[in-house]
């Protein structure tokens, strides 16, 4: 296996999104109600990333591993291992609801999967802002109390963002995605999420979505104080780095091309800014456009160029 996969977006009708998948990224959307995420590489049973174009067009991202898990991931991956990471676009049009993510010893306990993510601010309204991990000092007493009075987002730390600002959200810290964000999320293969509070909404259904108050007490890592944002910068470098991933940030200027060299690692580029064109093996170089997010096999060599200023996140370390 030498070329690069792309695949089909799945989209995910959501209460909170929008239209933005359409217009900022010239994508045709299904019509109909609001679409919040676009599940872009996914390997779940509920959900599956399809191949398009190229040698293995039409084929399912779990089929590739079964048949070519080795060329895939690497000469050790079990072929009956799921890809590890989850990426979506996200269109928050309106605000997310306040909720957490369990880490591990709760998410074992309540039935669930951890889900340590990052997001990348690739688009963000005037005055947005993101919610990431409870101000310091605040107690599960003094957060309930807050929860029950209505009052739970002031316990929460605030940042305004702007386009290219990003940020780690670990499993067990608390949080939310203001209005007007267009997001990259890059998560492990996860679907738990516990709801803290819905700012009073209802949903797509009229009727209010249901919390999971009880279970998201038990997630949050109370003395976990909250991350830093990586702030946009015109230099490349890491902007996330955990135990399940890193990410870095590369910039790039018309012409300029990066090199990948096969039988290293499996990698995740994503068109953040700009466009590139991707060759690999012997197939024709094909254009990547803004929001494109492919798969760079364990096994292919890969050539990015950049058609004009871009800049592409790199996602690697996570086999």
């Amino acid at each position: 296996m030498r070329e690069v996969l792309q695949f089909q977006p799945i989209y995910q009708e959501r209460v909170w999104g929008g239209r933005r998948l359409e217009s900022y990224f010239g994508r045709e959307l299904p019509p109909g109600p609001p679409i919040g995420e676009s599940w872009e590489i996914v390997d779940r049973a509920e959900a599956q990333s399809v191949v398009r174009g190229g040698a293995f067009n039409g084929a399912t991202l779990r089929s590739m591993i079964k048949r070519h898990g080795a060329d895939m991931m690497g000469p050790n991956w079990p072929e009956s291992r799921p890809f590890p990471l989850l990426v979506k676009w996200l269109d928050c049009s309106e605000r997310l609801s306040l909720q957490v993510h369990p880490p591990k010893e709760a998410a074992t306990a309540l039935g669930g999967e951890p889900k340590t993510e990052n997001w990348y601010v690739a688009h963000s309204a005037p005055g947005a802002s993101l919610f990431v991990g409870l101000k310091r000092g605040v107690t599960r007493e003094a957060f309930t109390k807050a929860l029950a009075d209505g009052n739970a987002e002031g316990c929460v730390n605030k940042v305004s963002v702007v386009a290219g600002d990003s940020i780690l959200v670990r499993s067990g810290q608390v949080h939310a995605i203001d209005a007007g964000n267009l997001i990259l999320e890059i998560q492990e293969n996860s679907d738990t999420t516990y709801r803290l509070h819905d700012w009073g909404r209802t949903g797509l259904d009229g009727k209010p979505r249901k919390l999971h108050v009880e279970e998201s007490l038990r997630s949050i890592l109370w003395d976990e104080g909250p991350p830093d944002l990586v702030r946009a910068a015109p230099t490349s470098g890491t902007i996330a780095s955990c135990e399940k991933f890193s990410i870095r940030r590369v910039v790039m200027e018309r012409g300029e091309s990066l090199r990948f060299e096969g039988r290293a690692q499996p990698r995740i580029l994503s068109v953040a800014a700009g466009a590139v064109s991707a060759a690999s093996g012997a197939a024709p170089a094909k254009p990547l456009a803004l929001g494109e997010n492919v798969l760079v096999p364990w096994a292919a060599d890969a050539v990015f160029t950049a058609t004009g200023p871009s800049i592409v996140l790199v996602t690697e370390d996570f086999t």
